[in-house]
Order: C-alpha cells, then structure tokens, then sequence
C-alpha cells in the first residue's frame, strides 16, 4: 500500500471513528464505502482491519457505560450473531474472488440503503419488540459483519424503532459491534487469515481510533443529535450511490 493510500485509510477511520461514538454508528459501513470507492485497499482486508478497530473503539467507549444495555435484548442479539458471521465470511471469501464488481454492487446497495431508511427515521414502536425479533436482527447483523465487516445496518434499524433511550440504543449497538467484531476475528484467526498486512494496518490505526473515541466521547460535536444523525446519513448515501454508479459503469464496459 503506498503511503498516499495509507494516510487516506487512516484519515477514512479517524473521521468514521469520531462519528461512531457521537452517534452510535458509521465507523464500518463510512470506512468499508470510503475504501471501496477510492480503491484504497481489497475489500476483505479493509473488513478485517474494520472488526480489529471496532475492538478499540469499542474498548474506549464502553467502560462505565454497560448499566445503560438492555442485556435481555442484548443476549438475543448475541445468539444470532455467532451462526451467521461464518456464513457473512465465506460469502465475502467467495465473491471477492469470483465477482468483486458485484460484491461491490451489493455493498454500496447496502450502504446506500440503510442511509436512506434511517434518514426517513422510521416509527418508533409503541412496545418492545419480542426476543424473537432481537434474535433476527442477530442473524442479519452477524451476516452483515462477516460479508462486510460492518454489522450496522439490520441492528441500527432494529434498535432505533424500540422506545428506548438513545443512550441505551448507542451503548447497546457498541456492544453489537464488539461482539461481532471479535466473532470475526477469531474465525478468521482459527482459518488463518489474519495477515501480517492486517495486524500492520490494525496497530497504525488502533492509535487514532483510541484518540478520535476519547474526542468524540469528551468533546461531541456542538450539534443537536438529530443534526449529527443526518450529516451521517447524507455520507452513506453519498458513499453508497457513488459505489453502486461506479460498479454499474464497470459492468457496463
């Protein structure tokens, strides 16, 4: 990787990092767009460095906060991630081989996508969704996070339409993210691919993501929340649309 490619990498995740913690979402699918349009690195290695440094941000955010997680909700996430985060990798393994156009279709489709639903802020339900509910959104979070590193999109959704606190729902998808994220890095550990590049572009990376949580947790953005919500959602729309029309042109020729 040069070094142009690495300083536009690292400067890709600080900002997502910072945007994560005041928001509660946007460090994997701002990072995973960003590099895929840009072609700043392949598509699984950029996931893997994504769940290392969900890790730390994580690692950063969460100590003092965990009495804010509905841990009933949480553990019927939790119990759908694990079988579906094996599948999200194999997937990821396969079509970056054999389709990366299309992997790249689908990822901004994604993206794209879940900009567009959370700006339109969905109605919130009037009662907790049933486990059963939390559980599902498990199964597509857990997909999501090994196809793409990024287990955002199904639980944001899920989360922000219960009537909870926007404090228990940010908490609650840091705690998603991080199980997740050491799901995947553990498999891909036990099959062996986590490279020397990976480890590399993690460590250079841990320090900033450390620096932009701690900013983004002491000093947040003089912006209401719905004002930082849909500056997020305009860069994944913005991120997603540009991956698709670039895919869409790559078919085309």
């Amino acid at each position: 990787m040069s070094i142009e490619h690495l300083t536009a990498l690292m400067f890709v995740i600080a900002i997502a990092t910072y945007i994560q913690t005041v928001t509660g979402f946007g460090l994997g699918m701002i990072v995973m767009g960003a590099t895929s349009g840009f072609e700043l690195a392949p598509v699984p290695v950029v996931a893997a460095v994504v769940s290392l440094i969900t890790l730390v941000n994580s690692a950063v955010a969460l100590p003092g906060r965990m009495h804010l997680v509905d841990w009933r909700a949480a553990r019927a996430v939790l119990l759908g991630v694990i079988p579906s985060i094996v599948a999200g990798v194999l997937l990821l393994n396969y079509l970056n081989s054999a389709a990366s156009i299309i992997l790249k279709l689908l990822l901004g489709a994604v993206i794209t996508y879940s900009g567009v639903v959370f700006a339109l802020r969905p109605t919130q339900h009037a009662e907790r969704s049933p486990d059963r509910g939390f559980f599902v959104c498990g199964l597509f979070s857990g997909l999501f996070g090994g196809l793409f590193g990024m287990a955002g999109p199904p639980a944001i959704f899920h989360f922000y339409r219960q009537p909870m606190d926007l404090a228990v729902v940010r908490h609650m998808l840091l705690l998603v993210f991080a199980f997740t994220s050491s799901t995947r890095t553990v498999y891909l550990g036990a099959i062996g691919e986590l490279t020397r590049e990976i480890w590399m572009l993690s460590a250079v990376a841990a320090l900033l993501v450390a620096l932009a949580t701690a900013a983004g947790r002491h000093y947040p953005p003089p912006l209401a929340q719905v004002t930082m919500r849909r500056i997020a959602f305009g860069i994944l729309i913005l991120i997603g649309a540009g991956l698709m029309v670039s895919a869409l042109s790559e078919l085309a020729f």
